[in-house]
């Protein structure tokens, strides 16, 4: 059994780990937890993720102004699609929250950082292509 955090109500939801699913819905919402659209989140939603999600999950740091991190947006949606519970894929706005990014580091955007277990496992700054971005995922699994 596995934890996830319903990117729709933020409850933590216990299901059985699989390879592959083809149908997960919350226990309170009934919101598919396959959805894989990456959210935007808030600092308290930002740490119910961290904390409850035996998935790993990542985290693209971002602001609108921010010209690389609107180019990256796409394929951060494309690689968060091929990979439904097995990480959850999140974005934390710079410019409307800041004490998320300051508790990290963040130097320059976009910055990615993978969570696993409650912990920075890895991070990466810049722009990434959908491939690279999914290749690295992919090492933490």
């Amino acid at each position: 059994m596995i934890n996830v955090v319903c990117p729709n109500c933020l409850q933590t939801n216990r299901i059985p780990k699989k390879d592959s699913y083809s149908k997960a819905n919350c226990g309170k919402c009934k919101h598919s937890l396959l959805d894989t659209k990456p959210r935007d989140v808030d600092h308290e939603a930002f740490l119910k993720h961290i904390a409850n999600n035996d998935i790993p999950v990542v985290v693209d740091f971002w602001a609108q102004w921010c010209g690389p991190c609107r180019m990256m947006a796409p394929s951060f949606e494309a690689a968060a699609a091929k990979l439904p519970l097995k990480a959850r894929f999140l974005k934390v706005n710079t410019e409307e929250n800041q004490i998320t990014p300051s508790g990290f580091g963040i130097r320059g955007i976009p910055t990615v950082i993978l969570f696993k277990d409650g912990k920075e496992v890895d991070r990466i700054s810049g722009a990434m292509p959908e491939e690279q971005l999914l290749a690295w995922v992919q090492r933490h699994l």
